[in-house]
């Protein structure tokens, strides 16, 4: 028996007094007098036990938000572009000015049901993972495969779609069709891209003929596109053999681009076609697609952009001091630095608030960019005798050229 009814029990059978009754069966005697008042007003329901869920709750996701988290996931999907919860939360933020957590985009996207069980997969902790510390400093390469589509639906030719990858900001340098990758291709689209963006300091392919001829049993000598490397003091890596995880990042690339090109309505039935795509898709990709990869979802442009360049001579003046800064626009509108041992701070405006900044630095000359826009918010070079160093007059901002 419920000790609810022992209690109703004693007072109204047995005469018992409420505080009688609280005192026998170790309870408060402000709930004795709530238990008899809602006996009193329910009868025999009094004996059930209520639920204690809120009428309200105040912080439940309303239906507006659910439908534009489905709306994204929709149109994202209808694209060939990544949907999962990590990149509706970043289009949130960034379009919609809502923030909802990832969490909280996964239940909704789950009840929904707009995601496919996946068979378990290999544990993310269980590989070894690197990135290039700037831009510039590792170009990936590789080519893969796309086969064209006839005007009647009909399979058509294959072609080869080869890209230059920049490593560390995840930026497609250069993606172009072709109908058969070569070697002489290989060397001009790679010329092509350092009169765009300037030399790396370093290439990292597969062991392809196109790239290397490490393999060919010392027969042909070295490729035009070895001997331009050689030329331009480029350092030349390679993955191991049968092991393409070591470009990862390029291999990751292009099963995102086929992916999209598999979701456009209309198929390429030529070379041109398929490049018009290419250039859609690499436009998409460096300008206004997150990356989850990059630290708070940037674009591959805005890393890119926003970072100090390697290159092959690789040799800063010996007095020269390069480093980069990660900080957080405090209340007071102000980052801080530390020079020569000395804290230094430095005014950013109110109305920056909470911005987490990219400090670039190299001696006294400071560059301060937002971080997930690449916009720079401040250009100065930093007076040693002071501390505060402020912002004098109306900085100028602009948007990194891509």
């Amino acid at each position: 028996m419920s000790i609810a009814k022992l209690v109703i029990t004693a007072v109204i059978v047995q005469g018992l007094t409420q505080s009688e009754a609280a005192s026998k069966y170790g309870v408060s005697k402000g709930w004795v007098s709530k238990l008899m008042a809602r006996y009193r007003a329910e009868g025999e329901t009094a004996f059930q036990p209520k639920s204690t869920r809120p009428h309200t709750s105040p912080n439940v996701t309303s239906d507006t938000t659910t439908t534009t988290i489905v709306t994204i996931r929709t149109d994202l999907v209808n694209r060939g572009l990544d949907a999962g919860p990590e990149t509706i939360r970043w289009h949130l933020e960034h379009h919609h000015h809502m923030i909802v957590s990832r969490a909280t985009i996964a239940r909704i996207l789950t009840r929904e049901g707009l995601v496919a069980p996946e068979p378990r997969k290999r544990p993310k902790t269980s590989y070894t993972r690197f990135e290039a510390a700037q831009p510039n400093e590792c170009w990936q390469s590789d080519f893969t495969h796309y086969r064209l589509t006839h005007p009647d639906g009909q399979p058509g030719p294959d072609t080869e779609i080869l890209t230059w990858l920049d490593d560390h900001s995840r930026y497609a340098l250069s993606v172009t069709g072709h109908i058969r990758v070569t070697a002489p291709i290989v060397l001009a689209t790679f010329r092509h891209t350092i009169s765009l963006y300037a030399p790396p300091a370093s290439t990292l392919t597969d062991n392809g003929m196109v790239y290397t001829t490490r393999f060919s049993g010392g027969k042909g000598g070295r490729t035009s596109f070895e001997k331009e490397l050689q030329k331009l003091h480029i350092i030349q890596k390679n993955g191991h053999p049968n092991h393409p995880q070591t470009q990862g990042k390029v291999e990751r690339f292009q099963q995102t681009l086929k992916k999209w090109l598999r979701a456009q309505p209309h198929q390429p039935a030529t070379l041109t076609e398929l490049q018009s795509l290419l250039i859609a898709f690499t436009d998409e990709y460096n300008n206004r697609r997150p990356h989850k990869s990059l630290p708070h979802h940037q674009t591959p442009a805005t890393r890119y952009t926003t970072g100090m360049k390697a290159s092959p001579a690789n040799n800063p003046p010996p007095e020269s001091h390069n480093r980069v800064r990660y900080d957080k626009v405090d209340t007071s509108g102000r980052v801080t630095l530390r020079h020569a041992g000395q804290l230094h701070h430095i005014g950013i405006g109110r109305t920056h608030t909470g911005t987490l900044v990219t400090m670039l630095i190299q001696d006294l000359q400071i560059t301060i960019i937002n971080t997930a826009t690449g916009e720079i918010l401040r250009d100065l070079i930093l007076d040693p005798t002071r501390d505060y160093q402020p912002h004098t007059q109306k900085q100028q901002t602009s948007e990194p050229a891509i």
